[in-house]
């Protein structure tokens, strides 16, 4: 495993992200991730598999404190009060005292950011919440946030056919981590052929040599959903090779600016 350090802190470089993933389903996946090295695991409140994640980490015979846990507050509970009983709703029912990074899931008119952000820091400094970051901000949005409160992360879309080149260079010079979600976009890019020569030139697949290409970018770490395990092994079998820096510009190239998650066709469930 490959780590990131933001602020001081290491951050495996691929974690488990958990969308979608729900019941037993849910179970067997994080635990069979745990088993396998994975220590950085992501859920959210939308997500409604909180509890199935907390129990795969009570049951995964991983230390608490060896793994990076992410949940995320769901806009509907951004007022001051409603952060604070949710959030300690999220952790009973994961099961845990802490959760390593908490983000606000998206952007919000409805209450100002200072209320919100005020509120998570609070949580970070009674220690149930490690630290704090954001999801689906823009860059301007970020920057708006960071005048309340330290940001560990943002959380966007970002995959071969999407580039993020302002929030990259805002991530560096802001040093904090940019996690790409969808990094396969939902499956988009498996049959692209520039992808798959690369792959193949490496004796890698394409979803390998795009998780390669993102976590071989300063600041950067990827989270794909798998929902098998010979998924989840594979998204691990990216450290033992490197892509070329001609091959890291030629995938940047690839850029369609295709998005995939859309918050409203998804009623706010990424």
């Amino acid at each position: 495993m490959k780590y990131v350090t933001i602020h001081g802190i290491p951050v495996p470089a691929v974690g488990l992200g958990t969308w979608q993933l729900k019941g037993a389903i849910c179970i067997a996946a994080v635990e069979h991730a745990l088993s396998i090295g994975y220590r950085h695991i992501d859920t959210a409140q939308v997500y409604d598999n909180e509890r199935e994640v907390g129990r795969a980490l009570r049951t995964g015979r991983v230390d608490r404190d060896k793994i990076f846990l992410t949940t995320k507050i769901a806009p509907a509970n951004f007022a001051r009060n409603n952060i604070i009983t949710s959030t300690y709703q999220s952790l009973t029912r994961l099961g845990t005292e802490y959760v390593n990074l908490l983000l606000l899931h998206w952007p919000s008119r409805a209450i100002a950011l200072e209320e919100t952000l005020g509120a998570l820091l609070e949580l970070k400094q009674s220690g149930q919440v490690r630290h704090i970051g954001l999801s689906n901000f823009s860059a301007s949005e970020v920057e708006q946030a960071s005048r309340y409160a330290p940001i560990f992360c943002n959380q966007v879309e970002y995959h071969p056919y999407l580039a993020q080149p302002e929030l990259l260079a805002q991530a560096r010079e802001m040093n904090y981590m940019l996690t790409a979600y969808c990094p396969l976009a939902l499956g988009k890019v498996l049959q692209d052929d520039h992808l798959l020569a690369i792959g193949k030139a490496h004796g890698k697949s394409v979803a390998q040599t795009a998780l390669r290409w993102l976590i071989q970018q300063d600041n950067v770490i990827a989270i794909p959903k798998a929902g098998s395990a010979e998924h989840r092994c594979d998204n691990l079998a990216i450290f033992d090779f490197a892509l070329s820096e001609t091959e890291m510009q030629y995938i940047h190239a690839i850029h369609r600016r295709k998005r995939v998650v859309i918050a409203e066709m998804l009623g706010w469930e990424h």
